[in-house]
């Protein structure tokens, strides 16, 4: 029976919590998720947790912050001056929100604070400081690329 290695390309049910049990992500209900073992996809951790499966096994990883979204940056917390708003929109805490930079790249912030004159941005990984626990369960390994060296 082969196990996943380095380079393999694997599909994967997964069902992701917080240490507090609160759920996050799960492709139980949808399409296992699909990707080549060490080509940077998925987080660290989730990477490392699949290695030496076998198909049918089901295994429960827990990934510390940083094998996973990382800590919060306190740089990516920022403070925005409220009268830049729309006059029709009403900054609340949790919420989505889109910026761009000055290229004009477009990134998700979501609003930490609201105070008279300034609303606070935070645009860390929502999932961002945050340990993981994963219950993965192996569907498929399609093997990785061959690679002919001369």
């Amino acid at each position: 029976m082969s196990a996943v290695k380095k380079g393999d390309t694997i599909k994967v049910h997964y069902h992701g919590t917080l240490t507090d049990g609160t759920i996050f992500d799960s492709s139980l209900q949808r399409e296992p998720l699909e990707f080549e073992v060490g080509g940077g996809m998925v987080i660290p951790g989730f990477d490392n947790g699949v290695l030496g499966m076998a198909i049918g096994e089901k295994r429960t990883i827990n990934i510390p912050a940083d094998e996973a979204y990382g800590q919060k940056q306190e740089e990516m917390i920022m403070e925005f001056p409220r009268d830049r708003f729309p006059e029709d929109m009403t900054p609340e805490v949790g919420m989505q929100l889109m910026m761009s930079s000055q290229t004009g790249q477009q990134f998700p912030v979501v609003v930490a604070d609201v105070r008279e004159d300034v609303v606070v941005l935070d645009a860390n990984h929502p999932l961002a400081g945050k340990d993981l626990t994963f219950d993965l369960e192996l569907v498929e390994i399609k093997g990785g690329s061959l690679i002919i060296m001369p």
